[in-house]
């Protein structure tokens, strides 16, 4: 038995961090021990001398939300551990030991705000001297630089994180950051350099990047560093007008055209004490407050692998370089070109012609240019990120050497918690490319695009993207950090939620700002707390989120009654179902389906989530009053949109997939809207037209809906618009556009073509809760209890992955044997419950396998043609013969409805009869054996015997 992942507030270790809250949460694995129970261990050393907390023994064996009784101390390192005994009282396990540091207390500096001034020629760098002739047994750094920061402490680079102190609501709140400076120290002469970026807090950024100075027209400086000494004594250094600057290499960075680096106007010793100050002036002292300091919640932006390239050279001449991947960081290359030497690069997602090519990016000139003293070194950025796969290389006069260009990959530090795996080679790679794309765009905020002039918080991709995102990578803290930002905002805005957060709110000269209040973006609200909580079942972060919840579905229900109070969302501006592909104009992005439809819907959503929310927290009025609110929006959204005979009024795809995802059909309707929405999806030729918010929940409304067999098809379909269509052209991302690249490889237009945009990789949240099962159950949130009912398809053939989940690691894989069978294995985390769902299973098919495993006949609830039991932690495995028979013969005596279902068989019958594709008259035959088509008079010319004989024999290969 083994007590592991402890975490602090969702955190390993962590220093200096806002801690307002304090969660503990851990993990037991092994064997599983009936009556286990833990505690928690706290102290005040390392060895665990001084305790300063001991919890009761506690039944709850992975706890995900503990909160311990104690008082915390500023700039105190606490340890703990975690202990597990057997109900006799015997020791089973204990934990390595964990710790956590507070920040400096609220409000509490003695530092002041420095600045460089505005006259430097470049960005500036700044510099503290001091001597130290006592010995030092503990430094802390507390620090914050605005825009970008760097440091260096004695001439060595002390962290690893990059682009701080991230970004966040400058205007509301300024992260600093902490860091353990002791072994960096040494007696006698000693020196802090720091270098400073306009980064986005002042460099140029915001749509089509128009806008400068948003946060602030002066770069600034905040540091306080504490030292301990050996004799008990301490001393602060802190910054004021003793710090010195002057111009860095760096003549320029920005966030979207890169950097200019100018090796020949390095400071000597800019971070080494030395007595020759000369160049240097003193800072001046800023006036500006210091009570928006916060200590941090950003989880560091840290190099988290590296790639190297292939060199190849282009029609045009170019030297290239493909990272065979689409990417987001910098590259660092090793050079030694003379003196006065400018060099670097600049960086495309896509070749045209087999050349370099980045007009998607708009105005983002993405370049890093070195201009070399004459040595030889590794060189790289320091105020930028560039979202890239190709490099084109400037100004090299030597052969090149592949080795000796990295890709770094930059973003924020989240372990990668989820994995899957298909039979299907398309299928893993999409699954790569949704977690490539979370990679490019989790960087300090959950980003649209990480390369163009963009790269802002969209709420609407943030919360479209939050369950996948949970699966893929471990999220509570870098979603709290960006909740809190957009809590922040939200309360400048009367409840309201902007499009993009952190808000641009550029000078009124500019222009105006990036608007507010629209459903599905501004819904990031409601929908991002529920999926934390859900997946990892932490109260206190949904308690910490409520009133962000309550005063979103508040202002929804204000703008309801100022419109006539008929429980629908019929104001103000809205995305709809942004770039559906069934507009009525092809060039609008909203798509066809009624923005009053989608915003009711998400209004009915919020408030469902809000009621849910409330219950959670024993918030037992506000949970009433908006289940009654959820409930009377329902009644108002079936009376609008559903005809007297049960037809939905709206015929688009999207308007299907919200009222069955979101069980917003009467029972009495439902099986005729599931035949319309079956109906339009064949008339589409069983082709996709949903946008970013129908495109998330598709296929899982196929699922609910009985229809599974239509959404493997629409996965594994390959030809626009399909995930698949994009991973046939190579991309290693998810594109903005379903055909953001065209089939001959050209790029389909230049104005809003992202090609690392991860909203449709959302589609990976089906395959983990359907093709895997792996669902959460929010009555036991963060996995206590989960089902795992995975839903087979012998157009996938097999599918095996895991999770780890708040409470262990949950596997699960299925596969359909040659002989027809069905086989399944699931891993259930020790201290969990799961219920297992087999489809099409007899129990007494399987009973001794089930006696194996201790499940008894009582234990087992029918569910529908299927069985239904509770494990408690442990391994299963099953294999039975199904009562549907998943290995399907197919052929020409199948109907035709039947065989458009399928991808590989509507292919073949597209193939020989083309024109069936979308024909009114053939769908008509839906129920119809296809044999029989010779007697249908629109395709009665072309079918004989012998067509029919070929497509069966096509079809008996499959």
């Amino acid at each position: 038995m083994n007590i592991q992942k402890l975490r602090t507030n969702h955190l390993e270790n962590p220093l200096g961090y806002l801690l307002d809250t304090l969660s503990l949460s851990w993990i037991v694995t092994g064997k599983n021990e009936p009556g286990m129970e833990t505690k928690v261990v706290m102290a005040a050393d390392a060895a665990f001398a001084e305790i300063l907390f001991e919890s009761e023994w506690l039944e709850a064996i992975n706890a995900l939300d503990f909160q311990p009784k104690i008082s915390l101390i500023p700039q105190t390192r606490y340890y703990w551990k975690v202990l597990a005994q057997s109900a006799a009282g015997e020791l089973l396990a204990e934990s390595e030991q964990a710790w956590f540091e507070t920040a400096k207390q609220q409000g509490s500096w003695t530092a002041q705000w420095i600045t460089p001034g505005e006259d430097q020629e470049a960005q500036p760098i700044v510099k503290k001297q001091f001597v130290l002739e006592k010995e030092v047994v503990a430094a802390r750094l507390y620090i914050c630089g605005l825009g970008l920061y760097e440091f260096e402490v004695n001439g060595q680079r002390t962290h690893d994180e990059y682009l701080l102190p991230g970004y966040h609501a400058y205007d509301f709140w300024q992260q600093y950051q902490t860091f353990d400076v002791t072994d960096s120290l040494k007696s006698g002469g000693n020196a802090l350099g720091i270098m400073l970026g306009d980064g986005w807090y002042k460099g140029r950024f915001g749509f089509d990047g128009g806008y400068t100075n948003l946060y602030g027209e002066q770069l600034k400086l905040i540091a306080e560093l504490n030292l301990s000494y050996a004799d008990g004594t301490t001393e602060t250094i802190v910054s004021d007008d003793s710090w010195l600057t002057q111009p860095s290499p760096v003549l320029k960075s920005s966030i979207y055209d890169g950097e200019v680096y100018d090796a020949r106007k390095e400071v000597a010793d800019w971070s080494v004490y030395t007595e020759d100050l000369a160049g240097w002036q003193r800072v001046a002292v800023l006036l500006d407050a210091t009570d928006q300091l916060s200590a941090r919640l950003s989880p560091a932006l840290k190099y988290v692998e590296s790639l190297i390239p292939e060199v190849i050279q282009s029609p045009a001449g170019e030297t290239i370089l493909d990272f065979k991947q689409n990417m987001v960081g910098w590259i660092a290359f090793k050079t030694q070109a003379p003196a006065g030497t400018e060099i670097g690069y600049e960086v495309g997602e896509e070749l045209q012609g087999g050349n370099f090519y980045n007009d998607n990016l708009r105005t983002a000139e993405a370049k890093f240019t070195y201009i070399s003293d004459g040595s030889e070194r590794t060189v790289r950025p320091h105020f930028t990120f560039y979202g890239f796969r190709y490099a084109k290389l400037n100004g090299f006069d030597r052969e090149i050497n592949p080795a000796d260009f990295i890709g770094y990959v930059i973003h924020s530090a989240l372990e990668v918690t989820g994995k899957i795996e298909t039979a299907n080679p398309q299928v893993n790679q999409l699954i790569k490319n949704a977690l490539w794309g979370q990679k490019g765009n989790f960087l300090d905020v959950p980003t649209d695009c990480p390369q163009r002039d963009e790269r802002m918080g969209w709420t609407g991709d943030a919360q479209i993207f939050a369950r996948t995102a949970s699966y893929n990578m471990y999220t509570p803290a870098f979603y709290r950090k960006f909740m809190h930002d957009l809590r922040l905002e939200q309360e400048q805005l009367d409840g309201s939620i902007p499009f993009v957060v952190p808000m641009l709110k550029p000078k009124s000269s500019e222009g105006g700002f990036m608007g507010a209040g629209a459903a599905a973006w501004s819904d990031a609200a409601t929908v991002i707390p529920w999926v934390l909580y859900e997946q990892h079942g932490d109260l206190s972060l949904l308690n910490e989120q409520y009133a962000t919840m309550v005063d979103w579905v508040e202002y929804v229900y204000r703008e309801d009654e100022r419109s006539g109070s008929n429980r629908l969302w019929t104001t103000g501006f809205q995305f709809g179902d942004w770039l559906a592909l069934d507009g009525k104009n092809p060039k609008a992005p909203i798509g066809g389906t009624d923005p009053k439809l989608v915003a009711s819907v998400y209004y009915y959503y919020s408030a469902t989530l809000t009621a849910k929310a409330a219950a959670a927290l024993g918030k037992q009025a506000d949970a009433e009053k908006y289940t009654a609110l959820a409930e009377s929006i329902k009644a108002a959204l079936q009376a609008e949109f559903l005809t007297a005979k049960g037809r939905l009024a709206v015929n688009t795809q999207t308007a299907y997939v919200l009222f069955l995802y979101f069980d917003l059909v009467p029972q009495a309707s439902l099986s005729r809207v599931i035949a319309d929405f079956e109906a339009k999806l064949l008339e589409d030729d069983v082709h996709l037209k949903t946008g970013f918010v129908g495109t998330p929940y598709l296929c899982e409304a196929l699922t609910k809906s009985g229809l599974t067999e239509l959404a493997y098809s629409i996965l594994l379909n390959e030809d626009y618009p399909s995930w698949l269509y994009a991973v046939n052209l190579g991309a290693t991302t998810i594109w903005e556009r379903w055909n953001s690249v065209l089939p001959d490889g050209k790029i389909s237009g230049t104005d809003m073509n992202s090609l690392n945009h991860y909203a449709y990789g959302s589609i990976v949240e089906w395959l983990y809760r359907s093709v895997l099962g792996i669902q959460a159950d929010p009555l036991h949130a963060g996995y206590r209890h989960f089902y795992l009912k995975p839903v087979p398809s012998a157009q996938l053939g097999a599918a095996s992955g895991e999770y780890e989940s708040s409470s262990g690691k949950i596997k699960s894989a299925w596969r359909i044997l040659e002989d027809g069978q069905l086989h399944f294995a699931f891993e259930v985390p020790t201290q969990s419950m799961a219920t297992i769902e087999l489809p099409h299973c007899q129990a007494t098919e399987i009973a001794d396998q089930l006696q194996s495993f201790g499940i008894t006949q009582t234990e087992i609830i029918q569910k529908g043609e299927g069985i239904a039991f509770t494990v408690a932690g442990g391994a299963y495995a099953f294999t039975y013969k199904p009562l549907k028979s998943y290995k399907v013969n197919y052929s020409i005596a199948m109907t035709y409805k039947e065989l458009l279902a399928i991808k590989a068989t509507r292919t073949v019958i597209f193939e020989h009869l083309p024109m069936l594709k979308g024909n009114d008259l053939a769908l008509n035959q839906l129920d119809s054996p296809f044999e029989t088509f010779s007697s249908v008079p629109i395709v009665q010319h072309f079918v004989n015997d012998r067509v029919l004989g070929e497509i069966n024999e096509a079809l008996a290969k499959l």
